[in-house]
C-alpha cells in the first residue's frame, strides 16, 4: 500500500478498528488472518514511527517492525486483555526488539536523517517548555537521552499515548511514567542549551 492511498484509506480503517477491535483481536487469537491484517493495517504506522525514531534507518526500520508484526501474529494466542489498549502489547514487542537491536549492533541512533513527513510529529512539544525547540536541534539531541526518557517522550509527545498506556507498555507505574517525563524534558531542556550555547 502506497503513502497516497494508505492516506485515503487510514480512515476507514481506523473507523472500523475502533468499533470492531475487540472482536478483530479475539478472531486473530483463533488464528484469523484477515483479523490480524486489520489490526497490522491498523497499528503498522505508530509502531514504525516509534522503531523509526529509535532506529533511524528505513531499511533496518522495516526488517523490525516485520519482526514484531511477525511476533505478535505468533504470540497472539498468548494475548491478554488486562484492560490496556492492544497498542501497549505491540509496544511492548516493539521496545523489547529495539533493545536486541542495540544488544547486537554497536549502530548509533542517526535521529538527524528522520523523514519529518513520514513521522508526522503534530504534538511533540509540551505546554511546560519555556520555549518550543526547534525539530532539527531536537533530532539531534534526543540521541543523548537514555533510552526510557526517548520511550516516554515518544510515545507521549509523538504517538500521543496516555500515561497509562506509556506505564502499561513500559511495565511501571503513572507515577514512574510522569517521573521520568519530567526528567527526561527536564534532561531535553539542559541539552537543548548546553548545544545552542556550543553552535
Amino acid at each position: 500500500m502506497t503513502r497516497d492511498s494508505y492516506e485515503i484509506y487510514y480512515p476507514v480503517i481506523r473507523s472500523i478498528m475502533l468499533e470492531g477491535e475487540k472482536t478483530h483481536i479475539k478472531q486473530a487469537k483463533r488464528g484469523s488472518k484477515e483479523a490480524f491484517g486489520l489490526l497490522y493495517d491498523y497499528y503498522l504506522p505508530k509502531i514504525y514511527r516509534f522503531v523509526f525514531l529509535k532506529v533511524s534507518n528505513q531499511a533496518e526500520t522495516e526488517d523490525l517492525v516485520h519482526e514484531v508484526f511477525l511476533s505478535a501474529w505468533q504470540n497472539m494466542y498468548n494475548y491478554r486483555d488486562e484492560g490496556y489498549p492492544f497498542s501497549s502489547w505491540l509496544y511492548q514487542i516493539a521496545k523489547n526488539a529495539v533493545i536486541d537491536f542495540y544488544r547486537t549492533s554497536k549502530k548509533h541512533l542517526q535521529i538527524e536523517n528522520v523523514d519529518e513527513e513520514l513521522v508526522k510529529i503534530n504534538a511533540l512539544y509540551p505546554e511546560n517548555l519555556d520555549t518550543q525547540l526547534e525539530l532539527e536541534k531536537l533530532k539531534k539531541i534526543i540521541q543523548l537521552l537514555k533510552p526510557d526518557y526517548q520511550d516516554v517522550l515518544i510515545m507521549k509527545f509523538v504517538e500521543d499515548l496516555s500515561h497509562q498506556e506509556i506505564a502499561a507498555t513500559l511495565n511501571k507505574s503513572e507515577g514512574a511514567v510522569r517521573l521520568i517525563q519530567h526528567r527526561a524534558l527536564k534532561e531535553l531542556k539542559s541539552l537543548y542549551g548546553t548545544t545552542t550555547h556550543e553552535a
